[in-house]
């Protein structure tokens, strides 16, 4: 589990493709500290492991599902990634809970500037994420933790602040790159257990008393 606080950006170093699978070397040194074979290391927000290192750079697999559904394919020889390593238990809990799963790809359509803030709007590849993006509501972008502005169902904003954009990849991207998007967490599971309860008619959905008149006479909605 991640939080969306990125440590550092580091650099792609090397590739190695086969068809859809991809080896990544990616060269950094604030990470590398602590870093072992094995960690979950997330790249530009996905959740990726360390499969070998030495003291200035790390490797990690990239598979079909995770190159198909994430703009981890566009990456070339020095593209500069957004690197977080996994949250530990006795660290403060900055930025919201990530789990480094991309639910899809977004392009920048307009980058603002808003006096000290930098405003991106961002158009979603597939709309039906729309559901999860709340204004004032949590969102994760290339790993980044970033509460959303405005959204209007085609497209949404966030605004950045100097220091984020300063220790992000977000102040190399423009107007028609790609970012990857992941929803926050808690509405995905509330999503599934209303889903779940309203299309079961066993004993189940019936003792769990979750749906939308329990939720709404609770303050959940």
């Amino acid at each position: 589990m991640f939080t969306g606080l990125i440590e550092e950006i580091g650099t792609l170093r090397g590739i190695t493709r086969n068809g859809e699978a991809m080896v990544l070397h990616i060269g950094a040194s604030i990470i590398m500290d602590d870093l072992k074979i094995g960690d979950s290391v997330a790249v530009n927000g996905v959740c990726l492991t360390a499969t070998s290192l030495n003291s200035q750079s790390f490797a990690v697999d990239v598979m079909p599902e995770t190159f198909r559904h994430t703009n981890l394919k566009d990456l070339q020889m020095g593209s500069a990634v957004n690197l977080e390593r996994a949250m530990i238990a006795n660290g403060r809990f900055g930025g919201h809970i990530v789990q480094g799963h991309v639910d899809g790809i977004g392009s920048i359509q307009h980058v603002m500037r808003n006096q000290n803030a930098v405003v991106y709007e961002i158009r979603p590849a597939k709309s039906n994420i729309f559901k999860f993006i709340i204004p004032k509501g949590s969102i994760t972008l290339d790993g980044i933790s970033l509460t959303v502005v405005k959204s209007t169902g085609n497209d949404f904003q966030v605004s950045i602040i100097p220091h984020t954009l300063a220790q992000t990849v977000l102040q190399n991207k423009r107007a028609g790159d790609t970012v990857n998007i992941e929803c926050d967490v808690l509405g995905k599971y509330v999503e599934h257990l209303l889903q779940y309860s309203s299309s079961n008619q066993g004993n189940d959905a019936k003792s769990s008393g979750l749906n939308m008149e329990y939720l709404a006479k609770n303050g959940f909605v």
